[in-house]
């Protein structure tokens, strides 16, 4: 586990296209790199899911391309991510997030964790959310009107639990309680869905990054 995130890290971490995905500066000096890594993905698939990528993303992400595909299916994820990044534009894939996430009244798919688990938004899910959120100091910003539960909120948050050097056994409870049951699912069918094409790569690169996240964090560190 610890080689294949070796592996990939330095694609995450040396290049810096905004400090929304930027390597994550050591947290009383005891923030590894493999840490700065985990927190470097959720930080690129929160980024992705939470409005369109600008060009200067698109560049960044790009670079993905050169990964070696033989590295298995994390690779292989991150690789063809990058060659998405650097086929698609931004004007088309801004359309295409609007269809997969916005639509006439509803888009392709419904990136919310209440949706997916019980079929509806605002349920109960949520509240169990708000009150985890509560617990840790976090609420929404204002400026927000979309619920805690959005796919990318909830990425910005385990970024932040792992930014803050947040206990592993802290982590995984949230993890397991607000992304395991339902954000593996979400991305499969966002690899899957019609209106994709750019972002077919980022969830298949969901997929696998939260296979990799369900294994790591099931560890006893």
């Amino acid at each position: 586990m610890a080689k294949q995130v070796e592996a990939m890290q330095t694609e995450l971490l040396e290049q810096q296209p905004s400090a929304r995905v930027a390597p994550l500066p050591a947290h009383d000096g005891v923030l590894s790199r493999e840490q700065q890594y985990r927190a470097g993905a959720y930080g690129l698939l929160a980024s992705l899911l939470a409005r369109p990528p600008d060009q200067t993303m698109l560049d960044w992400v790009s670079g993905f391309a050169a990964i070696d595909q033989n590295g298995g299916e994390m690779a292989l994820s991150m690789s063809m991510l990058g060659l998405a990044a650097s086929r698609c534009r931004p004007e088309a894939i801004k359309d295409e997030y609007h269809a997969l996430f916005i639509g006439l009244g509803r888009g392709e798919l419904v990136p919310y964790g209440s949706w997916y688990l019980t079929g509806f938004l605002m349920e109960r899910p949520l509240g169990r959310l708000r009150d985890d959120l509560a617990a840790m100091g976090l609420q929404r910003d204002p400026a927000v009107h979309e619920p805690e539960d959005h796919v990318a909120a909830l990425c910005e948050v385990m970024r932040l639990l792992i930014g803050d050097a947040v206990d592993h056994d802290r982590q995984s409870r949230f993890f397991n309680a607000h992304l395991a049951g339902w954000s593996k699912r979400f991305f499969s069918d966002l690899s899957e869905a019609g209106a994709a094409v750019f972002y077919r790569a980022v969830g298949r690169f969901g997929v696998a990054y939260m296979e990799l996240e369900s294994r790591y964090l099931a560890m006893q560190v």
